[in-house]
């Protein structure tokens, strides 16, 4: 099983971007697919979870401005980020869990500034 990001790139305070995670092979439900962020000298930190079912949980900081989504026939989780900060810069990973797995992709940079 891997995880395949994408979608991250630089852009403006206020811009939008939207990350996707492609999954490849087989992984047993329920599980839950998420987003996690890395910010230069700081430690991994959740950003969104969504679960087989389409339960949510964001982070306070993303509330409101993020939203985590999931296509379970296409095995692939989104993360669409609007109203974007300076403070979202970030390096961007995926990851799937179950109590079988736990599985990240490669980071994909989000850089926010003008």
């Amino acid at each position: 099983v891997q995880l395949q990001a994408s979608g991250g790139g630089l852009v403006q305070p206020g811009g939008s971007l939207r990350l996707s995670c492609a999954v490849t092979g087989s992984i047993s439900r329920p599980n839950t697919m998420g987003w996690y962020r890395q910010a230069p000298g700081k430690q991994r930190e959740l950003v969104a979870t969504i679960s087989t079912g389409h339960y949510t949980n964001y982070a306070d900081s993303v509330q409101g401005r993020f939203t985590i989504s999931r296509d379970s026939a296409k095995n692939t989780v989104y993360l669409q980020m609007d109203s974007l900060k300076p403070e979202d810069t970030a390096v961007y990973y995926c990851n799937v869990r179950n109590r079988f797995i736990n599985i990240w992709g490669q980071g994909t940079q989000v850089t926010v500034s003008s």
